[in-house]
């Protein structure tokens, strides 16, 4: 059940723009090629190009669909009916509908819009040079060509956040451990260790825009918003609370061009506006409700384009988008607009968001349902607007997941999976053009592409940090995706018929709480801080109370 309009493709980035103009402007060229405004100039036919040309299939194991292979299934089409009137036990039945599930709205792949010889020598006479970087970043041949490139060890727990600083030479990383590690992540090196002020796991840790990677805001199950101000020198000066939530605070957003104010959201349902340059930075901006129930929040995210709008998500169905100038919550609960996917509205099954994020130029908004599947929203479209693209096959049940958008025009979704595989599709056909083992542990939650390099950090479970970069010699086959997701796709429907509505989140986080309690305590003083204080500058609504509520699993233990 997908949107019902009809959208007309989305047009190919011209030479003077890396990322060409909103989806929905003009007709696609055919998916087995390109126009000729778009082939940079090429007087041959490039047969080195690196984006694969085959169309991803479902009903092929594991490999691309190739002009070959749908001539040899034409001639084994007779065998296959044969083999159909066969089929007659019901496991044939549900794998058939397996297979149509899977198959359901789905795209064509479109033709490549990066081709690797002619694009170098048009860089080596100075021709787009400048757009080389950004186009090589979103082609899908090096996507298909990502592969493990060394590890980062240093925590001694799961590592929750992952951020890159603007320049992309450093990574922040934070853990169940309590620490912060800032690494230089291109030699593989930790330049900086310091404990972060938090007295339970840290679930983010953000560089302040234009702040000299200075200033590093941070959020954690204990509720605490906490910014550490970090030295030249390799050193941690001291880490201040600005803000408390009645409940774990999962997600911080940034605003992109402000050095000194960002956005936090908690399962309290409360969204903090914080400024570092007030004597009490924090300022209650709303509370978030459905009628008259509060909604715990998981995740927030500013537009990029519009920063004085902001998208939330938590404890129910809907995306929430609020604009900063004018939350009056007398009206509509303060809510600008509220988006859901339609057969999701009157559904019994309880179902949460657990990560969002807004593309490149705010245009469209990537929602990640528990146990369900990720979803776009096209963020310019009125109130109740349904979705317009779907993305299938990973599992989110066991944490709170992250998505993400890969590529410089966020031209891919990316997310990791409770089978502990990583999974990148093509924005547009929603097909999947890269799969790749990630944690051992057996869940990927964070999910980091590098701001300018064709990349990216990923992290779980598992104690370390995974690097990737497209060095592979050949673009992956995809090799038993197709029955991971139909694993996936099973396990999500038996659950949901065992459990329903029966699962009981406050005794979870009961269990959770108790077994945390049981631990020898943490060694707190080490190396790197030189002053940690629990000097509070929140507002008069704030609360010392480290867990206010029944608390949906980040991580397991550790």
């Amino acid at each position: 059940g997908g949107s019902e309009e009809k959208e007309p493709a989305e047009e190919r980035p011209k030479d003077g723009d890396a990322c060409g103009k909103p989806s929905g402007d003009k007709p696609m060229p055919d998916a087995e090629g390109e126009t000729a405004a778009n082939r940079e100039g090429e007087e041959e036919e490039d047969t080195d190009s690196m984006d694969g040309s085959g169309l991803y299939s479902l009903t092929e194991d594991g490999e691309r669909e190739t002009e070959g292979g749908r001539q040899e299934r034409a001639k084994d089409k007779d065998g296959g009916k044969r083999a159909a009137r066969k089929r007659n036990r019901p496991e044939d039945d549900d794998d058939e509908t397996m297979e149509a599930w899977l198959g359901a709205e789905l795209r064509d792949l479109r033709g490549p819009t990066w081709r690797a010889v002619p694009s170098l020598r048009s860089r080596e006479i100075g021709r787009n040079s400048h757009q080389f970087v950004r186009r090589v970043c979103g082609a899908r041949g090096l996507v298909q060509r990502l592969e493990l490139q060394g590890r980062l060890e240093r925590h001694t727990g799961c590592v929750n956040t992952l951020h890159f600083n603007p320049s992309g030479t450093r990574l922040a990383s934070g853990s169940d451990d309590l620490r912060v590690v800032i690494w230089d992540w291109a030699i593989r090196r930790a330049e900086l260790e310091f404990d972060s002020g938090h007295k339970s796991n840290v679930f983010q840790a953000k560089f302040l825009p234009h702040s000299g990677d200075s200033t590093l805001a941070m959020c954690a199950r204990d509720g605490q918003i906490r910014v550490a101000e970090l030295s030249a020198t390799q050193r941690c000066k001291n880490t201040k609370r600005v803000a408390q939530h009645k409940g774990a605070a999962h997600k911080l957003a940034l605003e992109p061009d402000s050095p000194c104010s960002f956005l936090s959201a908690g399962e309290d349902a409360v969204v903090f506006g914080i400024d570092l340059r007030l004597d009490r930075p924090a300022n209650k901006l709303v509370v978030v409700k459905e009628g008259d129930k509060k909604v715990g929040l998981y995740t927030i995210y500013v537009n990029p384009a519009k920063t004085h709008h902001f998208a939330v998500g938590g404890r129910d169905q809907y995306v929430r988008i609020y604009d900063q100038r004018k939350i009056n919550e007398n009206d509509n609960n303060g809510v600008l607009k509220k988006f859901c996917p339609s057969h999701l509205v009157s559904s019994e099954s309880k179902t949460n968001i657990t990560c969002l994020v807004y593309s490149h130029d705010g245009t469209e908004l990537l929602a990640s349902y528990n146990d369900e599947d990720i979803y776009l929203f096209d963020s310019n479209h009125s109130d109740g607007a349904d979705y317009r693209r779907r993305y299938k096959g990973h599992r989110n049940n066991a944490t709170v997941k992250g998505v993400n958008f890969y590529g410089p025009c966020s031209e891919f979704v990316v997310s990791g999976s409770d089978c502990g595989h990583i999974y990148l599709w093509d924005k547009y056909s929603a097909r999947v053009v890269q799969f790749m083992e990630g944690d051992r542990g057996g869940v990927v939650n964070c999910l980091e592409p590098h701001p300018h390099l064709p990349g990216m950090a990923t992290s779980g479970l598992d104690h370390d940090i995974k690097l990737w970069a497209p060095t592979a010699e050949s673009p992956t086959g995809l090799k038993g995706l197709k029955e991971v997701m139909k694993k996936n796709k099973r396990e999500r429907d038996e659950d949901s018929v065992r459990h329903g509505d029966q699962y009981d989140t406050q005794l979870l986080w009961f269990l959770m709480r108790h077994m945390r309690n049981r631990r020898p305590a943490r060694r707190q003083t080490r190396e790197g801080a030189d002053q940690d204080t629990d000097e509070s500058w929140s507002s008069p609504d704030s609360s010392d109370e480290e867990e206010g509520g029944p608390d949906h699993v980040q991580c397991m233990s550790s």
